[in-house]
Order: structure tokens, then sequence, then C-alpha cells
């Protein structure tokens, strides 16, 4: 699959990218963004792999997130993709009416209804499409796939892990119930998971939240993609 490249920017030694692709699953142009440290150049890395929540490619996240530092710190390719405007081209009706649902949000499912389950198939194309995608074009290790947190915590069973979360206390999505992490938590505690929830006070759902966290994280994955 051919793989044309939007943007290309040298940050922490390394070089942040965005491509545009044809996309089978969603069979509209597709873009995501990557971040190849500079231990990518000889030698494969790890992968992790971002569900931004807004437009990575409009260079919302891979500008102000800050993640490139730790991604070159620590030799980790990192990939930002979103359901935010990929959907552009595909002409359904209704489809820009409203902001969580559409242009504005398709989400990382599979829809099985008319009109959208033509195009909207964003599950497959995280979990499947995407990867392919990656492994074939670029020095990186190993597979991954995703699932509902919450349903993947209740259902682990693989090598020993602890698990690190921030939520932004004053955040929205936080007090109108939309964000649950309690449910979360309470999965990983029957499972006898190791959880640290940092209810970070003053924070929202915003850039300047993952900013100012997001290196903690990095970090925190690197000590198992490393491994």
């Amino acid at each position: 699959m051919a793989l044309t490249q939007v943007s290309s920017n040298k940050r922490c030694d390394g070089y942040q990218k965005v491509f545009e692709h044809d996309s089978s699953e969603l069979k509209c142009k597709m873009k995501f963004a990557i971040y190849l440290p500079p231990k990518a150049e000889s030698s494969k890395c790890p992968v992790l792999y971002s569900l931004s929540g807004l437009s990575c490619t409009e260079q919302n996240f891979i500008t102000k997130a800050g993640s490139q530092q730790a991604a070159s710190e620590h030799g980790i390719i990192y990939i930002n993709i979103s359901t935010f405007t990929v959907y552009s081209g595909c002409n359904i009706e209704g489809e820009d009416e409203s902001w969580d649902l559409g242009t504005g949000a398709g989400f990382y499912v599979n829809a099985t209804q008319e009109p959208w389950k033509t195009n909207y198939h964003m599950y497959s194309y995280v979990t499947e499409e995407l990867p392919r995608l990656i492994n074939s074009n670029f020095p990186n290790l190993g597979k991954y796939k995703l699932y509902d947190a919450t349903v993947l915590a209740e259902s682990y069973s693989g090598p020993e892990l602890d698990i690190l979360i921030d939520q932004g206390r004053d955040g929205l999505f936080l007090s109108s119930s939309q964000l649950r992490p309690d449910n979360l938590i309470a999965a990983f505690s029957k499972q006898k998971i190791p959880v640290v929830f940092r209810l970070q006070q003053g924070y929202d759902h915003s850039y300047y939240f993952i900013f100012s966290f997001i290196i903690d994280h990095i970090k925190h994955h690197a000590k198992y993609l490393n491994a």
C-alpha cells in the first residue's frame, strides 16, 4: 500500500512525520502521524500507538503534547491516530450534524448499521490495517491489539504488569460521567493488577493536561517495551 508523506520535521533528534494513504477498511484517505526516534535510523524500535482523540494530523497532538522528547530518549516509535476528521470525502448524509458522531467522532468500533457500516471500520483499521502498514514500512518490533480498556482489564491473563492512570479532576467528560475510571480501577483490582490512579486537581481534558504528564506515561510504557 502506497504511502504519501505529507510533512516531515526534525524534533528531539528524530523526525515527526505525517503520512496519507488510501484505506481499504475506511474506503477513504487516511492520515497518521509517526515519530521516528534517532535510534530508528540504525535499528528496530518498539511501537507505541496513541489514540489521540483530537486530529493528530491537524498538528494538535504532535505539536502540543510534547511526546517526542521521551520517545526519543527511550527509542520508541510513537504513532498517533484519531477518529476525528478522518472520514472526509465519504459524503454520508448526516455525518457533519453532531460533534460526537460522524466526522466529529467515529469511535474505535466497526459500525454495523446504515449509513455508517460501509466506511466506519475504525476498529479494523487500528487493529489490522494500520499495524500491517507500519510493519511493512518502518523498522519496528511486534504487534498490538486494542480493546475497551475495562474489558481488556477484566480478561487480562498476560505477563505481570502495573498500570498508571492520570485523570484531570476538573474535566467535563469526568463530571458528566462520560469517563468512568472507577470501572477500570475495579476491573484491575479484581484481576489483582497493581494500578496507580492520579486524580490531578485543576486539570481538565486538554493538551495542557496531556503535556504535563505524557513523559511519565511514555517512561512507564518504555520499561515494558524495552525490557
